[in-house]
């Protein structure tokens, strides 16, 4: 059994329950296989953290990082601050591959670790990571040498793999790795019941759901102010993030009174969410590929979002939805359009079906196995 260390800056925790929940995932679904012996390692900003107990074990490591400036310090600040650890662990049970799962600062760290250990690495790109941080000349020139360390690195869509490639990582040692969902708690089995949930503020109009951090690549603003051009729709934002307080500015027109709620939901919660709106809306700046597309096609809910990333390996016909430019003119015309002409639940619900989080891990674990190997 190829024993694994990953480490993630992405992973849930007591204080955060909801952030990387997308890893915790695919690391449940892999651990569920037994096929792997995964450690994850959780590195966090100067406090101690713990999360929910785990098939595997799960080590949150605080190292101090600085906010704001401390961007160009964090890959080396994580590897000294958990190499510690990793050593002892190492030389009671040796690990054979080190993994990260976000390119930024995970993988410049992992890649440390990986030469201290004179271990294969791989790492995952994700989206924000290459598009946001492979932006910046001093993280590009860090994630390159990453890159070019690492045995071979995953993307979570082609059009990612693409952006890759355009910021001259190695173009074959890039495998496109799918995210997963869970079919089980997302399904359109539910729907009516669903809607029950908010029909006391819908009353009948159609709903809008948009999921997601509120934060301004997400595109909740613009969908918004779409609402003024579907004047009998409401808007459920499920989310939190720095920008609340001026999202909720922009509801307080005399048009939205009303119209618009926000809530941070628990992933059943999210679901039911999903399943009871007529469009799922998300008008993102950029995106990899979204967790959320996936999940609201699988309940059933056709999708409104902006042609990034791998939007085009996911609307793949008008039964899952629309893509759109990012203005409120399009993204409500799109609305209106679905709201009018509904695919049937179970026509939109099969695009979700060839995401799984057991095609997830099989693939990963083949792909930890490659690079072992």
């Amino acid at each position: 059994m190829p024993r694994v260390l990953s480490l993630s800056t992405l992973f849930p925790s007591e204080a955060r329950p909801r952030f990387g929940q997308f890893v915790a995932r695919q690391f449940d679904a892999l651990a569920e296989r037994g096929d792997v012996d995964l450690t994850v390692i959780v590195p966090v900003a100067r406090r101690l953290a713990r999360g929910e107990p785990r098939a595997y074990p799960v080590h949150y490591v605080p190292f101090p990082a600085i906010p704001l400036i401390g961007a160009r310090s964090n890959p080396g600040l994580i590897a000294r601050a958990v190499l510690p650890l990793v050593r002892r662990m190492h030389a009671e049970r040796p690990f054979e591959l080190i993994d990260a799962q976000f390119f930024y600062p995970d993988g410049p760290a992992a890649a440390l670790i990986a030469d201290a250990l004179g271990l294969p690495l791989s790492i995952k790109a994700r989206g924000s990571d290459i598009l946001d941080w492979g932006a910046r000349r001093f993280a590009r020139g860090k994630m390159l040498a990453a890159a070019h360390r690492a045995t071979g690195l995953l993307a979570v869509s082609a059009a990612l793999k693409d952006d890759m490639i355009a910021l001259e990582m190695p173009a074959e040692k890039i495998a496109v790795h799918y995210t997963g969902v869970d079919h089980r708690l997302f399904n359109p089995s539910n729907r009516d019941a669903a809607r029950l949930e908010w029909s006391s503020w819908t009353r009948g109009a159609p709903l809008l759901v948009s999921v997601g951090n509120l934060v301004p690549v997400k595109g909740h603003a613009l969908a918004i102010q779409a609402l003024h051009h579907i004047p009998e729709a409401k808007l459920l934002i499920v989310g939190s993030g720095p920008e609340a307080a001026a999202l909720q500015r922009l509801t307080r027109g005399p048009h939205l009174a009303g119209r618009v709620r926000f809530e941070a939901l628990a992933p059943e919660r999210v679901q039911l969410a999903l399943a009871a709106a007529d469009v799922m809306v998300l008008p993102s700046e950029h995106e990899g590929l979204a967790n959320v597309w996936i999940e609201a096609l699988a309940c059933g809910t056709p999708i409104v979002i902006s042609d990034v990333g791998g939007a085009r390996e996911v609307v793949r016909s008008p039964a899952a939805g629309r893509l759109v430019e990012r203005n409120p003119q399009a993204i409500a015309s799109a609305v209106r359009d679905l709201i009018a002409h509904p695919p049937s639940p179970e026509a939109v619900a099969a695009h979700a079906a060839r995401f799984s989080w057991e095609t997830n891990a099989t693939e990963l674990a083949a792909h930890y196995n490659r690079l072992i190997a």
